[in-house]
């Protein structure tokens, strides 16, 4: 029965919408500004203690990491630990075999 998937969508597509959908804000509907009450960093120091973290499991030479200097307190997957085991390459997943 091709006629019973219509109606069904047509019948779906005349309810109205909760009205929560309207109470709760929608991020990304005016980009240019900032919501309201949104986390500001301040300030970012980068401590010897992160940019170890940053660079572990990279050997010497350690080049082509000039963009490190730059990197502030927004995320950078470069940093957090990826697939595990053999695919782990800089042993960012702490314990785990690298078969």
């Amino acid at each position: 029965m091709p006629l019973l998937p219509f109606l069904l969508a047509l019948a779906c597509a005349a309810l109205p919408l909760p009205a929560l959908a309207e109470a709760l804000p929608v991020a990304g509907l005016n980009p240019a500004q900032r919501p309201v009450g949104a986390p500001i960093v301040a300030r970012f120091d980068q401590s010897a203690a992160w940019r170890a973290a940053a660079l572990r499991g990279i050997e010497e030479p350690q080049t082509g990491l000039g963009f490190l200097k730059d990197q502030g307190a927004w995320y950078t997957p470069f940093n957090q630990p990826n697939l595990a085991g053999r695919y782990d390459i800089r042993g960012l997943h702490a314990g785990q075999n690298k078969d």
